[in-house]
């Protein structure tokens, strides 16, 4: 049975793909090359092309590509139906008197393509059809022959694990997600009650970055690949059925992710607004940097660019009196490794180091990569909007989606890594849902530290005080 290498290197630097195998079959119309690399094609092409035969099984990449960009045109239940069809119909597996031998060469490949399908894509069998469907093909393939019965149960069994997990954390997602709802009411019903700080539940910068990692890691490794292109889909002029995609959670745990960054921005900025004392609002700011500092060597820059975002919010930097006391030196060296200058280029250099560092990795530690999520978004939303789906002779334009694809395959080899640090339950706890401050308590917050300096802030912290009396 063909292997499933890993994703790392899946993706070589210097071309698309290594797949130059040539459809012979006419009637599903032509692949297109350009140097041995896949170019374009008809979308009934491109699925036979996916669809192993006896003499035949498709490149690792270009399954991976065309799982992935595949949902731009149809829904994965409908691409199981024509897999269906060209495996049981077109290679004549359902004919009873079918060669033996042909069957044993076939089976294995597609048992192989649908564990690569399942593994990488398990999002895809939410959808009823779809896991109906790969069940109604298995059991075509498998029927009566002991072996390939075994490996589609190992398959299936695994694939119920993650979709199991999935909707675990969802709920535990859930339940996060109210406690710190519930904590921020009763705060608002009793602002004076004074929340705890940062500092009384953890003051080692080290400890606060790993446990910031075990977040970061946790939540990237439920983003499906699939939902970076599902987050951008939209209705074409020439799709008339309106509900399309509407049956589908379209990218919900990529979503999830972007909050929790928000979070975490808006806690930096809580935790330095709310001491009373300025020469406390200077140590959490300096502790924080020295967070945002450990979080850089460890390769997580989705933590690092929150943390300074929340330093840079107006509430936070207007507080020159507090800043006056913090040694910045440390703080300016970060701002300049995220840089937005040059398209981010220092941070890009950064993140390529970092890579190369997972790639020749010999500890955990030392795998781990989280990029600015913010960014990786932006990066595959321009890539989709600068170049068209379709070509103008309505092939599909696949030298596109092998670019998408690489992108989103580095994305899966980062959010595969096992985070090293032990979990500290007390500081998660506090992280996830501690009450942050909305944008108006914090400015509220910040000119109660540190009084307006012209008219604009005045009049800002007038209207301020006077809504929050009127909530009273």
């Amino acid at each position: 049975m063909p292997q499933t290498p890993p994703f790392t290197g899946m993706f070589g630097p210097a071309s698309y793909n290594n797949n130059v195998y040539q459809s012979k079959e006419e009637s599903y119309g032509d692949l297109y090359y350009h140097e041995n690399n896949l170019v374009s094609g008809s979308l009934e092409a491109l699925i036979h092309h996916l669809v192993p035969n006896v003499d035949y099984y498709p490149d690792r990449t270009y399954i991976f590509t065309f799982l992935l960009s595949s949902r731009l045109f149809l829904h994965p239940y409908e691409l199981v139906s024509k897999v269906y069809h060209l495996c049981v119909e077109h290679q004549r597996l359902s004919d009873p008197h079918a060669d033996k031998l042909r069957m044993r060469k076939m089976a294995p490949k597609i048992v192989q393509l649908l564990t690569e399908w399942t593994e990488t894509f398990p999002y895809d069998f939410r959808d009823e059809r779809t896991m109906r469907g790969l069940k109604e093909l298995t059991h075509r393939i498998t029927s009566g022959d002991e072996l390939y019965r075994k490996a589609v149960h190992q398959m299936i069994q695994s694939l119920i694990r993650k979709l199991t997990a999935l909707s675990q954390y969802e709920e535990a997602l859930a339940k996060i997600n109210a406690t710190a709802a519930d904590r921020l009411t009763v705060l608002k019903a009793k602002p004076q009650s004074i929340q705890r700080d940062i500092l009384t539940i953890c003051n080692d910068p080290f400890t606060l970055a790993q446990q910031l990692t075990h977040i970061e890691l946790e939540r990237l490794s439920y983003i499906g690949p699939e939902e970076f292109v599902q987050a951008f889909i939209q209705k074409g002029p020439l799709d008339n059925n309106k509900s399309r995609f509407s049956d589908r959670k379209k990218a919900s745990n990529l979503e999830a992710y972007v909050e929790w960054f928000n979070r975490l921005s808006y806690l930096v900025a809580t935790e330095i607004c709310m001491p009373v004392k300025k020469k406390h609002r200077a140590r959490v700011i300096e502790f924080f940097i020295d967070v945002a500092r450990e979080c850089f060597n460890i390769g997580n820059f989705n933590s690092l660019m929150a943390i300074i975002s929340g330093m840079n919010m107006s509430p936070v930097s207007r507080l020159k009196k507090t800043w006056g006391k913090v040694k910045t030196a440390k703080f300016d060296i970060l701002e300049h490794q995220m840089d937005p200058s040059s398209n981010f280029y220092n941070y890009r250099t950064a993140l390529r180091g970092a890579t190369q560092r997972s790639i020749t990795a010999h500890t955990s530690r030392e795998k781990i990569v989280i990029p600015f999520f913010s960014l990786l978004i932006k990066d595959i939303y321009f890539l989709n909007e600068g170049c068209a789906n379709l070509l103008p002779n309505g092939h599909v334009n696949f030298e596109k989606f092998w670019e998408l694809a690489k992108q989103v395959s580095e994305f899966m080899t980062w959010k595969q890594v096992e985070c090293p640090f032990e979990r500290d339950r007390k500081i998660l706890q506090y992280l996830l849902t501690v009450p942050v401050f909305t944008e108006d308590a914090l400015y509220l917050a910040s000119y109660e530290s540190e009084g307006p300096e012209n008219n604009i802030e005045k009049d800002s912290w007038k209207s301020l005080r006077s809504a929050l009396l009127s909530r009273v």
